[in-house]
């Protein structure tokens, strides 16, 4: 990418150096461990959540050193990884679900491992974090998050067993829904995710940017 354009989608700020190769060789031995492991306990199905796709599509852009790629799995990681902290923190002091969505970490029916493995939550935003003060966030992040969203939510609703409620889509939070059309349901959530999901984040990586270009002189 031309330096000009480079620097209008980073906020005026020129790129760091790559990243390390130790963080790509990290991220590649946890995908190792973490991808079979999971097919052998939960199945394929599970790939169809946003968040365990991120793992995939986090380490092509690591290796790649893809900004647009890694800014994409920042919008999808950091507030729901954040929130999923607060919620699993909050039970494990309280015993209560401020959110829900968690609660199968506290479920004796899942196997240990699958729940320890679902630990990697906190781990997301900071590899992407970092790798975005790296590289710089690129703002189509926004566009081609929302799009690669609009194609997983209805696949997911299409190829998921409904019992599994993967990315929600048959109710929030985890939870069965009976008060709206199913299909209703679907469009309203796959409309909304973007705009409460990654909106904010966006929208606060764009402030940084000019609030990081105005320091600059």
């Amino acid at each position: 990418m031309p330096d000009d354009a480079h620097t209008r989608l980073t906020g005026g700020r020129r790129p760091r150096a790559g990243l390390p190769l130790w963080l790509k060789l990290a991220f590649t031995a946890w995908i190792l461990g973490w991808a079979p492991t999971y097919w052998v306990l939960l199945g394929p199905q599970n790939y169809f959540w946003l968040c365990n796709l991120a793992n995939f599509l986090i380490l092509v852009g690591l290796w790649r050193e893809h900004r647009l790629l890694l800014s994409m799995q920042w919008l999808a990681v950091s507030l729901v990884g954040s929130l999923w902290a607060v919620d699993v923190g909050t039970a494990w002091l309280t015993g209560m679900h401020p959110i829900g969505g968690t609660e199968y970490m506290f479920d004796e029916n899942q196997p240990l491992l699958t729940r320890m493995m679902s630990l990697y939550h906190l781990i997301l935003p900071p590899v992407a974090g970092f790798a975005l003060w790296r590289l710089g966030y690129d703002r189509r992040a926004l566009a081609w998050q929302t799009g690669l969203t609009w194609l997983v939510v209805p696949l997911s609703y299409v190829f998921t067993d409904p019992e599994r409620n993967i990315n929600w889509v048959h109710g929030p939070f985890g939870q069965p829904q009976d008060s709206l059309d199913p299909l209703v349901y679907l469009a309203g959530l796959t409309l909304l995710w973007p705009v409460a999901v990654y909106l904010p984040v966006h929208l606060l990586m764009i402030g940084l940017q000019h609030w990081r270009a105005r320091h600059r002189h």
